[in-house]
């Protein structure tokens, strides 16, 4: 027993670096070269701790072989269109300019219902709406809709948009995350500062803080059950916040104050 729990833990060690170095762009695309690579490792790994006969340098010797044949071959893809396209193929073309391309879907072995279904999947549940739909390598399909069915967006309207940031969470169970707070352009004598107006002196009292698009921050306390939003004590309508245990946010009734008795105005 002891045995097949000291191998378990060292393939499982070889197995999570081996997908370590292949990397996320490589898991990601889940071409059919990359399926092939994950069951042998799967099948590989799983031999030495069912069968105790076969040696675990066995196993470790085939999962680093995989791994550099994974990267050699994803290198030379990278060079050679030819190879790339000989070892993942090419993308289908199964709707074009609106015209079902009936000769690809019985190439590829897809009837027309399969397809209806994938479109459907897509919120696309007409033929009539799309222009293109084309089968990728790894097996999803990519829609581009007509131009009249396309949803509006601000250029269309010919409005000015400002760029926005992407939100970070700074704060998650009470640990900073000190490489975002750098990233949004504050530091963390700053941010406590920030904090100070939340009515919170301290890391640990908060359940969740992040910046949203716009840069504003969101803070939530910690609670024994549950994650209260609390609100900027600097801002108008606020000052009902000033108590810690009160200090919840309600987003449709500004200020959330309260009367004199306690209750609710």
């Amino acid at each position: 027993m002891l045995i097949i729990l000291i191998r378990t833990f060292i393939l499982y060690v070889i197995v999570l670096f081996v997908l370590r170095v292949m990397g996320k762009g490589e898991l990601s695309k889940m071409d059919p070269f990359q399926m092939v690579i994950l069951f042998m490792i799967a099948e590989l790994a799983s031999l030495p701790i069912e069968s105790p006969d076969v040696s675990i340098l066995t196993g470790i010797t085939s999962l680093v072989t995989l791994l550099f044949l994974q990267v050699l071959i994803s290198v030379i893809s990278l060079k050679c269109e030819k190879f790339k396209r000989f070892i993942n193929g090419k993308p289908s073309i199964l709707i074009d300019k609106g015209n079902i391309d009936v000769k690809e879907l019985n190439r590829l072995r897809i009837s027309i219902n399969d397809l209806t279904e994938q479109l459907r999947l897509k919120n696309y549940p007409s033929l009539a709406d799309l222009d293109y739909a084309i089968m990728e390598v790894n097996g999803d399909l990519s829609v581009i809709p007509s131009p009249d069915k396309r949803a509006l967006t601000p250029s269309d309207l010919s409005l000015k948009t400002d760029s926005e940031m992407l939100p970070m969470v700074l704060i998650s169970d009470g640990s900073l995350y000190a490489g975002n707070l750098d990233k949004v352009g504050m530091t963390e004598k700053q941010f406590l500062t920030k904090l100070h107006t939340y009515d919170i002196s301290d890391y640990s009292q908060v359940f969740l803080c992040f910046t949203d698009e716009k840069k504003e921050l969101h803070v939530y306390r910690k609670d024994e059950h549950t994650g209260r939003k609390v609100c900027d004590l600097n801002q108008p309508g606020s000052e009902a916040m000033k108590a810690p245990k009160s200090g919840t946010c309600d987003p449709g009734k500004p200020g959330n104050s309260r009367d004199k008795k306690g209750g609710k105005q």
